[in-house]
């Protein structure tokens, strides 16, 4: 949807961007457990690019994901895909999925609803599109890397959100009530044909380097 925006406007914005540190990973303190959990795709390595097949490049579907050290006393685990680099005060969710089970698991490609694609039944909240499901990665051009972040959290409780909670109550949920948590990082842009760009090692590509700076309530680019 946004492949068709000129460069200049991607490169305009490109010192606007919500930053690692906004992140829920980063945000939210899970104590001892922090970082505990192990995630890995099938689709990408950690920080590496993602494949264009997950993106409103290709067919847009999810990755398949994979976790593994839930510690005991989790009651269930929760996922929420964030795009750090969203020229948004705070990161654009591209994904929350609720109630997965409380054990070392996977998520299968194709697993969560996307534009074209039905997914497989999964407990979704809202993402910043206000919709259900998986936000395709689609960053303006121009803009430069931008870093989907997985994040998964283990919870001491099974919680209680019905219906399709956003990035505000997924939040609040994890202050309480998270006990570990891990992340996955992966890389996608489009490039800016219209300025020279330096070497930069954040997934293979190369970028400008740009500083770190919740998205207003319609779609935002991301």
């Amino acid at each position: 949807m946004l492949e068709k925006l000129p460069d200049m406007l991607g490169h305009a914005l490109r010192d606007q961007r919500a930053g690692l540190d906004q992140i829920a990973f980063n945000r939210i303190s899970a104590g001892a457990g922090t970082a505990a959990l192990q995630m890995r795709s099938l689709a990408f390595v950690d920080h590496g690019p993602i494949p264009a097949q997950y993106t409103a490049d290709g067919a847009g579907i999810s990755p398949p994901l994979e976790w593994f050290g839930v510690p005991p006393g989790t009651a269930s685990l929760l996922l929420i895909v964030e795009d750090a680099d969203a020229p948004t005060p705070h990161p654009l969710v591209h994904a929350i999925v609720l109630d997965l089970p409380p054990a070392d698991g996977t998520l299968p490609e194709g697993a969560l609803k996307s534009p074209d694609h039905a997914g497989q039944g999964y407990h979704t909240g809202r993402n910043s599109y206000l919709r259900t499901g998986w936000l395709p990665p689609d960053p303006p051009p121009g803009h430069g890397v931008h870093r989907y972040c997985f994040q998964l959290f283990a919870l001491d409780v099974q919680p209680e959100l019905s219906g399709t909670p956003g990035r505000d109550a997924v939040l609040d949920l994890l202050r309480q009530h998270a006990i570990a948590s891990g992340v996955l990082i992966g890389s996608y842009t489009r490039a800016d044909g219209s300025i020279p760009v330096a070497a930069d090692a954040v997934g293979g590509t190369t970028v400008t380097p740009v500083a770190d700076t919740e998205p207003p309530a319609g779609a935002q680019p991301g």
